[in-house]
């Protein structure tokens, strides 16, 4: 009898063991994270596709340890404050913003959360960070913007219109960073002899008139400039040029997929899938304000033949071979 009575304590034991085991496991921690856009909502936006694919490569998983909480202006740069607020108030780890005003937005109404940029213009100069190196405060991320910009986005649009002499710049002043890109494009294209009109757009429906006006004071091409509401619009912006026959130049690859023949600058899409590095490093226990600003190391020339061709413009064999995508 003695071996059995072994074997049912045993049993009990057991019984009793694995409860206790399995209570004594820690709960995975589920982390709140904010994204705070001042355009507006898309299914499949690449973009925040991007920065989902960015924290699934690090170990989060929606459903599992992590929650996105989304907030979108439309457009309406005047809701950023308000949103900001709001994920403030449910207490998300860190926000992830998109463009200059969404995170002067996030800064101001979550001074203790993180905030990561995904994309601004000149930050520094915007009053985001104190310095690339040491931004300090609660705020870092990317920048699309970097000093030699303006003048290869002239020099490519030469080579596509030689003899080219009159351009417009389409700009959103409500950005903070909208001036000095103006100022710097402004002051290149003079430089190189050509007259500039500056065009002022923040929503859509100044679009149309703005690039009417251009077309009737004889500008041959438009220069889009790094903005989240004028990105909202790009396939507006591609139409209304296209149909004022302005060959459209624009910073971000997504311009050309919507139809202006050039555009030349960093992949807004990539920033957005780095910016996930920032958040891990930050969940981590890093402080934002120790974390250094990246700013672009490539550059993407994509280049929309099919727009092109209508517009009775011929693409250079030089330019074509140096395009990281042709769009036929």
């Amino acid at each position: 009898m003695r071996p059995i009575v072994i074997r049912l304590v045993s049993t009990i034991f057991l019984l009793v063991a694995v409860p206790v085991a399995v209570e004594a496991q820690e709960p995975t921690r589920v982390w709140r994270i904010g994204f705070l856009g001042a355009g507006s909502s898309s299914p499949g936006d690449p973009r925040v596709e991007a920065l989902r694919r960015g924290l699934q490569e690090l170990g989060y998983a929606e459903g599992r340890n992590l929650v996105l909480e989304f907030r979108w202006a439309g457009g309406h740069a005047d809701r950023l404050p308000a949103l900001a607020a709001e994920l403030a108030k449910v207490k998300v780890d860190a926000i992830v913003t998109q463009g200059t005003q969404a995170t002067d937005a996030a800064r101001r109404a979550a001074t203790s959360i993180p905030v990561v940029f995904a994309v601004a213009g000149d930050p520094v100069g915007t009053g985001l960070v104190t310095s690339l190196a040491r931004p300090g405060g609660n705020v870092t991320g990317l920048t699309d913007i970097a000093p030699e910009i303006a003048g290869k986005r002239l020099e490519l649009l030469r080579e596509v219109m030689p003899d080219i002499a009159r351009i417009a710049v389409l700009w959103n002043p409500a950005n903070p960073s909208g001036a000095p890109q103006m100022k710097d494009t402004a002051a290149v294209a003079r430089s190189l002899g050509l007259s500039v009109r500056s065009l002022e757009a923040g929503d859509g429906s100044g679009l149309e008139g703005a690039l009417a006006t251009a077309a009737r004071d004889k500008a041959q091409a438009v220069i889009v400039l790094s903005d989240g509401a004028l990105y909202a619009q790009r396939a507006q912006i591609a139409k209304s040029a296209a149909k004022h026959r302005l060959l459209c130049v624009a910073w971000t690859p997504e311009f050309a997929v919507s139809g202006c023949p050039m555009a030349y600058g960093a992949n807004v899409v990539e920033l957005h899938r780095r910016a996930a590095v920032f958040v891990d490093k930050i969940l981590k226990g890093a402080n934002p304000g120790d974390l250094p600003v990246e700013q672009p190391t490539k550059f993407e020339l994509v280049l929309n033949l099919k727009t092109a061709k209508a517009l009775g413009l011929t693409i250079p064999p030089t330019l074509l071979t140096r395009a990281d995508r042709v769009i036929e």
